[in-house]
């Protein structure tokens, strides 16, 4: 099954999502909980995806996402939004993202984007 790197400022969160995909069969691969943290985690694991949050201290999601692009043009990254941040969502779709989720998570739309984005 697909390692994933989960990345997101909140602890909280990021157990969210890891729970529902620990339950849907995913390896977790990390936890990172700022961007710059996740461009070091994506180069050391080599996750075959990322949920990477928008808004997070020192680097937000948005940079991160283009530094792993930078460091791989094939990196599977979906975004994690609040409501209300769709011009966010679409700046990191222009910069590569290939999907996102809106917080607060629903188990079957995170895993749908998942199995969309690595199939």
């Amino acid at each position: 099954m697909a390692s994933i790197l989960i990345v997101d400022d909140a602890a909280f969160m990021r157990m969210m999502i890891k729970d529902i995909l620990v339950k849907n069969g995913y390896t977790i691969a990390g936890e990172a909980a700022n961007g710059a943290e996740a461009v070091e985690k994506y180069k050391e694991l080599g996750p075959d995806l990322v949920t990477l949050d928008i808004t997070m201290p020192e680097m937000d999601g948005i940079q991160a996402l283009k530094e792993i692009r930078a460091t791989d043009g094939d990196a599977k990254v979906i975004m994690c939004s609040a409501m209300g941040q769709q011009s966010m969502v679409i700046d990191a779709i222009q910069s590569g993202a290939k999907d996102f989720i809106v917080k607060p998570f629903q188990a079957d739309r995170v895993i749908e984007a998942i199995q969309k984005v690595l199939s």
